[in-house]
């Protein structure tokens, strides 16, 4: 570490002291230390009649907990990122992000200033169509060196963070709760993978915070803050995935959605949001890199059959009726060719097994 940061994290352990009026303090002050070097009379002129917050400056309460940190941290190989250093999250300082934390704790080796970074969120309880969406996007952006962004919960989170590394792109896990835990339990080896695939686990909370509901919605707001464009996939009108596309607004982050049937719970989110006016309509990857002005770093050429070099005549057929549908039984691609039902019967499995389509509950198939 550049220093052991006793004086940062002294100040983000001040109670009462929240992140923007720590972000005024170092404006006012100049430094953490030469905060807590300040004489008592000074303090009550910057704190006025907030003299619990004067006496814990005065008597360094929080530094016996700041020593423990720190041996956490050290033994843990974290890094400290602090607000004034170039390895902080540079999109954090932007104008109108005055909430956002002065001090993260980051495990893992991840360029949180890459030119190119999303976040991806949706509901924990993720559908079919939702994963494959997920999965779809994340797949077009295969080799355009984007950063996926999420918040490592069940759904459509842990959908995207298994998408990048199945990409080869890197992941950031963003954390409501310390980095001596992982919350929920489930995902522990999604984020041994993260870490070990080039991604990182980024938090605002020290170790031993205990886990609570109201940590998640203030953890939401660095997903937001950290990305370019924020993309929900599915989300209820009441989910945590509304909550950061409304902070990815009022950071003046683009924000899109993918449309949904009217009556379907997490489809509500999304197309409340396009309705408003908030979020873009999405359908893929191409509408994204469109509408955020990205050139492709590799251009693909043709359809994207070419993908798929092993595929024969008959499955490339169905493949490409497949490919401008939502969906289709065996008599509907049956109206659309001339093969026979045990020919398209045999198309089907055989793009299957390459994991190209997939059959829906109903006999749907549809392109992954």
């Amino acid at each position: 570490m550049k220093n052991d940061y006793t004086y940062e994290l002294a100040l983000t352990m001040l109670p009462g002291v929240g992140c923007q009026t720590q972000r005024q303090l170092m404006e006012i002050v100049g430094s953490a230390k030469e905060l807590f070097e300040m004489p008592a009379k000074e303090l009550t002129t910057v704190f006025g009649k907030h003299k619990k917050i004067v006496n814990a400056i005065v008597e360094k309460s929080m530094f016996a907990d700041v020593e423990k940190e720190l041996k956490f941290i050290e033994k843990n190989k974290i890094k400290i990122l602090y607000y004034n250093e170039p390895e902080y999250p540079q999109r954090l300082n932007r104008p109108g992000c005055e909430d956002t934390p002065i001090l993260l704790y980051s495990l893992g080796n991840a360029d949180y200033n890459a030119a190119r970074t999303i976040s991806v969120v949706g509901t924990r309880r993720a559908t079919v169509e939702g994963v494959d969406l997920t999965n779809a996007l994340i797949a077009g952006l295969r080799q355009e060196e984007v950063t996926i962004v999420s918040g490592l919960a069940l759904g459509i989170d842990s959908a995207a963070h298994m998408a990048a590394l199945n990409e080869g792109l890197p992941t950031l896990g963003v954390l409501g709760h310390g980095l001596d835990q992982i919350y929920p339990s489930q995902n522990r080896n999604l984020a041994k993978k993260i870490i070990n695939n080039g991604g990182a686990l980024l938090t605002e909370r020290c170790s031993g915070t205990p886990i609570s509901p109201g940590l998640f919605p203030a953890r939401n707001r660095i997903i937001a803050a950290l990305s370019d464009a924020t993309v929900v996939v599915e989300a209820s009108v009441k989910g945590g995935a509304l909550i950061t596309a409304n902070i990815a607004s009022s950071y003046h982050r683009e924000l899109f959605a993918f449309p949904g049937r009217i009556k379907d719970k997490y489809s509500e989110g999304c197309n409340a949001i396009i309705a408003s006016g908030k979020a873009m309509l999405i359908r893929g990857a191409d509408d994204l890199m469109t509408n955020m002005g990205w050139e492709r770093k590799c251009k693909i050429i043709g359809k994207q059959t070419s993908l798929f070099p092993d595929i024969n005549g008959n499955e490339k057929t169905i493949y490409e009726i497949l490919d401008k549908s939502d969906g289709l039984t065996m008599d509907q691609i049956r109206e659309h060719c001339d093969l026979s039902l045990p020919q398209i019967a045999t198309a089907l499995l055989g793009l299957e097994l390459k994991n190209i389509c997939r059959c829906l509950p109903g006999k749907i198939y549809k392109t992954i």
